[in-house]
C-alpha cells in the first residue's frame, strides 16, 4: 500500500490535544494543502481563518455555549471539554456562497495533511451555531475579519494528539455496484 493510502486509512478524529502550538512551518504546509483542494470550475470559493489565541478560543467557547445552551449535547464531549477540544489552533472555513462540496474537499485536505505531519484534527460543524445567531455572527465575523455576507461552512481543530482513540468500525452496505 502506498503512503497516501496508508495516510487515508490511518487518520482518526482527535478530540484531546497537548498545549503545544502547531509550528508555523507545519501550519503553512497544511494551509497550502488546503488551498490546493479541487473546486467546481476552479472557482476556489473557500476562505480560511486561523485562530491560535487561547483567550479568544475560550471566548468563542463561552459565546457558543451561551447560544446553544450549557447543558445541551450540541457537540461530542460537550460535558467534559470546550467545543474546540482544547486544540491550540482552530481553522474556520467560509465562502461567499454555500460551497459545501468545496469546503468538504478543503477540510479533508487539511485533515489528511495534518495527519501526515503527525498532527490531529477534528471537524467541528456545530460551531456553526455561533454563526447562525445574528449577534454571534456579527461579533465573530468582525473578530475573524470576515465580510458579513460570507457563509460559515465548517471548523476544524488542529494540534498535537494527546490520545490514540480506537478505530471505529465502518458499516457495510454503503457501496453498491451497478454493472
Amino acid at each position: 500500500m502506498n503512503e497516501a493510502i496508508k495516510n487515508i486509512m490511518s487518520r482518526q478524529t482527535i478530540r484531546e490535544y497537548t498545549e503545544k502550538q502547531v509550528p508555523d512551518e507545519l501550519l503553512g504546509i497544511i494551509l497550502d494543502a488546503a488551498i490546493r483542494a479541487p473546486s467546481g470550475r476552479n472557482t476556489q470559493p473557500c476562505h480560511l481563518r486561523v485562530l491560535q489565541n487561547k483567550d479568544l478560543l475560550d471566548e468563542m467557547n463561552t459565546d457558543f455555549k451561551n447560544i446553544v445552551g450549557w447543558d445541551t449535547p450540541a457537540y461530542t464531549g460537550w460535558d467534559i471539554r470546550p467545543v474546540y477540544h482544547n486544540a491550540p489552533t482552530f481553522i474556520f472555513l467560509f465562502a461567499e456562497s454555500k460551497a459545501d462540496m468545496a469546503a468538504g474537499l478543503m477540510a479533508e485536505n487539511i485533515a489528511l495533511a495534518a495527519h501526515a505531519l503527525g498532527l490531529g484534527s477534528c471537524m467541528i460543524g456545530s460551531i456553526g451555531g455561533l454563526f447562525d445567531d445574528e449577534n454571534g455572527a456579527k461579533k465573530w465575523k468582525k473578530i475573524l475579519d470576515v465580510p458579513e455576507s460570507w457563509h460559515f461552512l465548517l471548523g476544524l481543530t488542529l494540534g498535537y494528539p494527546n490520545e490514540k482513540p480506537p478505530f471505529k468500525d465502518r458499516e457495510d452496505g454503503h457501496v453498491k455496484f451497478i454493472k
